[in-house]
């Protein structure tokens, strides 16, 4: 019988999009390991990882290390095929709609749970220029990107709430009688206006059915988590050799050739580029091969959609 893979999360207790991997984790009785991380920059064991990126949660097997919970989700699947987290006949459905949760409902959903009450409740039990750091971070991340005003996102996160009711009329989860990628999706912005910033948790009050749905993701869990340490991380990284790999055909849209030196980063928000060897891209992701002197050899990896790949013009 083959032994399951190490899996090492790293994340942070109040970040929305781990809550997203927790639950999958618990909901395939995965067990995993945490790594805690700080909320803000700078981030030096995580980046000895990455190399660059920067955002959370990131989840480590060895010494591969898996950017963005999209990917995250391919590789849970991969990993314990069921219970599915694409399930026919609406896996395409599921993952169109997870991606717009991703989006459009998560930056709705935060420009209205980050407006002042939000922030000051969050920061709360944490040193004064805790909130100011924060604040300073996330705006270095999302430079150019157009933020709603909280009473536009107001507005706006209703109505996405009495969507998400009416798809809750005749089903317990959004897409069936099993959660799929869409629930686990849609989960994380609104627990994090339950949870996190819960003097701002009213308006769930006038969807009582996603309230109900709400408390299902809930009992999901986390499942079997054992606390580990960011240097013993990067220990296993360094013990570990990358996975071979075994991906499909090379898929070129950049006249870029494997092997080549790039950068790959997010199109949006935390553009903060990894650098190394192009080893993949196929349909669905890339995987970068790079060095670090506390890591060793590993190889990072993105999804494709949301990110973009560069040449680097060596002198």
């Amino acid at each position: 019988m083959t032994t399951p893979p190490t899996l090492i999360l790293h994340h942070y207790p109040s970040s929305p999009f781990s809550e997203k991997v927790r639950l999958m984790l618990g909901y395939k009785t995965i067990p995993w390991k945490s790594v805690v991380i700080p909320m803000a920059s700078p981030k030096p064991e995580l980046i000895a990882l990455t190399g660059g990126y920067r955002k959370t949660p990131v989840l480590q097997i060895g010494a591969d290390i898996y950017c963005d919970t999209a990917l995250i989700a391919d590789v849970l699947e991969h990993i314990a095929p069921l219970p599915a987290l694409y399930p026919e006949p609406s896996k395409g459905m599921a993952r169109t709609l997870a991606q717009w949760a991703d989006t459009t409902l998560f930056w709705t959903s935060m420009a209205y749970n980050l407006q002042p009450r939000g922030i000051a409740q969050l920061f709360e039990h944490a040193p004064p220029e805790s909130a100011q750091a924060f604040a300073q971070d996330r705006k270095a991340m999302s430079a150019g990107i157009a933020r709603q005003r909280p009473q536009d996102a107001a507005a706006a996160y209703r109505s996405y709430l009495r969507r998400l009711s009416d798809m809750l009329d005749d089903r317990p989860f959004l897409l069936g009688d099993m959660p799929c990628i869409t629930d686990f999706a849609m989960y994380h912005p609104l627990w994090f206006t339950r949870v996190r910033t819960s003097v701002l948790a009213g308006l769930l009050d006038a969807t009582p059915a996603v309230l109900d749905w709400m408390d299902r993701m809930a009992a999901i869990g986390h499942g079997a988590m054992e606390k580990s340490s960011a240097q013993d991380a990067i220990a296993v990284a360094a013990a570990s050799t990358p996975s071979a790999l075994h991906d499909d055909v090379f898929q070129d849209e950049h006249g870029i050739a494997l092997g080549r030196e790039v950068r790959v980063c997010a199109e949006t928000f935390g553009q903060e580029p990894t650098q190394g060897e192009l080893v993949a891209a196929t349909r669905m992701h890339y995987t970068l091969r790079r060095t670090d002197e506390r890591a060793g050899l590993v190889h990072v990896h993105f999804p494709r959609i949301g990110y973009s790949l560069k040449a680097v013009e060596l002198a």
